[in-house]
């Protein structure tokens, strides 16, 4: 039963927005509905079902992988039919496999109006035609911890999840290079890499050309610095364009934001990139092509870790190191039975509760709201006059309260 804290005519419009919200933010791709996120393999190989994607056995055509540790698999389908591959080793929980996983859903989005250059389903396509594999593999990157088996791979100690603590302490020990390595995965099976020596073929010989010319302007500019032996050893491997492009990456999204390090106060990717947030990219012009590239927000719902106790701010927070990155979440799902305040941002969120007690904290009185609720527990609430840009439109799903700071 809806208990609307509005007018008729207001409550058919919101509801109509929720209908067409859910729809359009089903599951946690919300930009690309030709691009399944649950896989269509038999239930009998299924190892865990997170709702939103399967974990499976491994296939037996990855039989050399199986043996070498990588027991689980998840398919990412393209449009094509076929399959990016994740093949994964034995202590990568199930949260890091679905942030790997939904790093892929944000790279491949779509954009529905024209600002996008590219059309994803495109690099998609091409990186299943090219066998791309992802190894999810444990440990660290060491010299005695790699195989010889094809794929990109991303370590255990080196995926953050959202609400773990090495998220949300920003443990630069365990910096999350998910982001660089999961483009690099992109990079080099879907748009392609100009001059590349692999063999494997690109699909947008521009968009490489593009990349190739920034990456040139950058280090000739002195915006991107590696050191002389490091710039001659990737120049070497043909690898220049890609790793130069993870450093824009990492800080577009925030992830060197909470980074304190006096000797580089104001650099990102281990002082490598003279780009250190998202406003100081007025360096680099190759912002102009992220911005025909990627969106400006994560196109997944994180799928927080179960034990974030207390609080998460996806709003912009001084205090928290973590918001830095978090700052560009948009849509969130809370894991466990801990009770949690999630403070929300300007980009119209959707916020699945847990288990627990979960609150939404809202900047205004109560007042500058219209809320719709559903027996008794707030399904939609959107901000009135400033309130709309400070806090949002947001569905609620298995939210129990809302709290205003301002009463």
């Amino acid at each position: 039963m809806l208990n609307k804290s509005l007018s008729p005519l207001s409550g058919i419009f919101l509801l109509s927005t929720v209908t067409l919200l859910s729809a359009c933010n089903s599951g946690s791709q919300s930009t690309t509905p030709t691009t399944p996120t649950t896989p269509t393999t038999p239930g009998s190989n299924i190892v865990k079902d997170l709702g939103f994607l399967l974990i499976e056995k491994t296939p037996i055509k990855f039989k050399n992988y199986d043996t070498k540790g990588y027991t689980r698999y998840v398919g990412y389908k393209a449009r094509n039919g076929k399959n990016i591959h994740i093949l994964i080793q034995d202590k990568i929980t199930d949260f890091q496999i679905a942030k790997a996983y939904n790093l892929l859903i944000h790279y491949l989005s779509n954009n529905r109006t024209p600002r996008f250059a590219y059309d994803k389903s495109e690099i998609t396509n091409t990186m299943a035609n090219n066998n791309a594999i992802l190894k999810l593999q444990n440990g660290s990157d060491t010299k005695n911890n790699r195989d010889d088996l094809p794929g990109q791979p991303l370590y255990q100690n080196e995926i953050q999840v959202e609400g773990g603590e090495w998220y949300m302490k920003q443990d630069y020990t365990h910096r999350d290079a998910s982001y660089e390595e999961i483009l690099h995965l992109v990079h080099d099976y879907g748009f392609g890499v100009l001059n590349s020596n692999t063999g494997i073929a690109g699909t947008l010989p521009q968009l490489q050309l593009d990349i190739n010319t920034s990456q040139k302007l950058a280090y000739t500019n002195k915006v991107w610095v590696p050191s002389t032996d490091t710039y001659n050893e990737w120049k070497n491997e043909v690898s220049l364009d890609q790793e130069y492009l993870a450093s824009v990456i990492d800080s577009y999204y925030g992830l060197w934001g909470a980074w304190n390090n006096p000797a580089h106060p104001k650099k990102g990717m281990w002082g490598l990139y003279n780009v250190k947030t998202r406003s100081d990219f007025k360096k680099d012009s190759v912002i102009t092509i992220i911005k025909q590239l990627f969106h400006p927000t994560l196109q997944y719902t994180a799928y927080l870790s179960d034990t974030l106790i207390n609080e998460f701010s996806l709003k912009y927070d001084v205090s928290k190191p973590y918001t830095n990155h978090s700052q560009y979440l948009k849509d969130i799902r809370l894991n466990g039975k801990n009770d949690i305040k999630v403070i929300l941002n300007k980009n119209d969120n959707i916020i699945t509760g847990n288990d627990g007690y979960t609150t939404v904290v809202l900047q205004g009185t109560v007042s500058d709201y219209t809320i719709i609720y559903d027996e008794g527990k707030p399904i939609l609430v959107t901000g009135l006059g400033r309130f709309r840009a400070i806090d949002g439109l947001n569905i609620l799903r298995n939210v129990d309260t809302l709290q205003f700071l301002n009463k």
